[in-house]
């Protein structure tokens, strides 16, 4: 944009799926419905209470690590980030700041600088109404992952992508649900515009609930500074929040610097030595086997899926684990292919038009259901009639087949009593198509689908239609 290159870097913070919360004993469940349930000494900051490593967490963030190439570390440490809010009863968060847990590594091209851990703040509620403001601290204390990428995304579009890809990861690893409409998954922009190599001043976008208003904050930011600078003004560094409503980002505060906050390592909680800690030496994690949604695509791929299906099997682990389980019963491109055309578009259509739930589905039924279609055994309309009560219900494909005489019919013995009668009941539809209009064929094919229940071969009915009226 006028000669102006645009810089960003991201900034993910996401609650881990751990059974309590980074330092206590208390329940991780931030969603409660009593607000201040889940709450304890520890996580209130009451005067003599000691903190306890979730190990846990430590694990889950030690995934996250080796999934994108990163670098574990063999020493680290907690540290006190000090700042007051109502939302931090310490008056300060631990955190990581010098010795993170991960360090380096990429995902979907972007370069990662680093990756920690933290314990997440209160959540502070307003009353409008009242003038009053409320903290429910359930919150307070559950585990917190820190990613902070290098300052290499250059677009809106690489950041949405990006954050997509992350949350993907999460939840393909178990580690983290990551919502983001729930704050279980929060984005922060910084972004900078410059017309030379010198990186401009760096504006920080914060808690972007979705990704397009990632995308949608970052393009308007840098429009806002382009035209700052355009008109020889000056962009400061600050923080921003972004207003879906009318679009655009507004100023929240100064953005502090490290030094604000007066890191230093925490004095209450050990240092960590991978090499002193036996689930964390190099032998265990060595045996970490992670499913990545990148190793997902190539098993995929392998099997013939096309990618925009792909896309759709990987994005939810109930998809994922339905087609894995079915594709072990199947063979053969054709039959890979045919279940992926029903799945994506029948399978997930009854889903979305039923409310139904892919919990405990039948995988083996479904696969039996492809197997008569490819074989020619059921036609496509008939399988489609049967495929809620075979996937859904884990009734049989073929014996309902056979009981109901939905079995395609493809001997000509048996379809000729069947072809004349049709012809005879509409004389004049076949004299039509005798005298050259195609369509009274589709016609006629279709009133003896109607009297086989959907059972006879169409192409054995076009072939016998043809012999018996030219």
């Amino acid at each position: 944009m006028n000669g102006y290159k645009t810089t960003i870097g991201i900034e993910v913070h996401a609650e881990l799926k751990t059974k309590s919360k980074m330092f206590c004993g208390c329940t991780n469940d931030p969603h409660a419905a009593e607000a201040n349930a889940n709450v304890c000494p520890v996580c209130m900051a009451h005067p003599g209470t000691l903190p306890t490593v979730n190990k846990e967490a430590v694990h889950l963030v030690m995934q996250i690590g080796t999934a994108i190439g990163g670098e574990l570390a063999q020493y680290s440490e907690f540290d006190r980030k000090n700042y007051f809010y109502p939302d931090i009863p310490k008056a300060y968060q631990i955190s990581q700041y010098q010795f993170p847990f991960v360090s380096g590594g990429s995902l979907a091209g972007v370069e990662l600088t680093r990756i920690h851990l933290e314990e997440d703040t209160a959540r502070s509620q307003h009353d409008d109404v009242n003038e009053k403001s409320y903290v429910d601290y359930n919150r307070a204390g559950v585990p917190l992952m820190e990613l902070v990428t290098e300052p290499v995304i250059h677009d809106a579009q690489t950041a949405g992508r990006f954050a997509r890809e992350l949350q993907l990861l999460l939840r393909t690893l178990d580690a983290s649900d990551a919502n983001m409409e729930r704050g279980e998954m929060r984005v922060e922009a910084n972004i900078s515009v410059s017309k030379t190599d010198t990186l401009g001043t760096k504006v920080e976008v914060k808690n972007l609930n979705s990704f397009k208003s990632v995308e949608g904050a970052i393009e308007y930011e840098v429009k806002r500074q382009v035209e700052l600078l355009e008109g020889d003004g000056t962009v400061i560094q600050e923080t921003r929040g972004w207003d879906e409503n009318r679009n655009k980002t507004f100023s929240q505060r100064v953005k502090e610097s490290a030094d604000d906050y007066r890191y230093f390592p925490d004095p209450d909680i050990p240092k960590f030595k991978r090499s002193e800690i036996p689930e964390f030496s190099e032998a265990s994690l060595s045996e970490i086997s992670l499913e990545t949604p990148e190793n997902k695509r190539h098993f995929y791929r392998d099997l013939g899926l096309p990618d925009d299906q792909i896309e759709i099997v990987i994005a939810d682990t109930l998809r994922d684990a339905f087609i894995k389980e079915t594709t072990k019963m199947l063979s053969g491109k054709k039959e890979i292919a045919t279940m992926g055309n029903y799945f994506t578009s029948d399978v997930l259509g009854m889903c979305d038009a039923e409310n139904l739930t892919l919990e405990g589905v039948h995988a083996e039924q479904f696969a039996a259901l492809i197997k008569l279609v490819v074989s020619g055994e059921l036609n496509s309309r008939v399988a489609k009639d049967l495929l809620k009560e075979a996937v859904f219900d884990g009734q049989n494909p073929q014996k309902m087949a056979e009981e109901r005489g939905l079995l395609q019919k493809n001997a000509e013995e048996d379809l000729i009593p069947i072809v004349d009668a049709i012809i005879a009941e509409n004389d004049s539809v076949a004299t039509e198509y005798k005298e050259g209009k195609e369509t009274a064929l589709k016609f006629l094919i279709g009133q003896a689908m109607k009297a086989t229940k959907g059972a006879a071969n169409p192409g054995v009915l076009t072939e016998l239609f043809n012999k018996r009226i030219k």
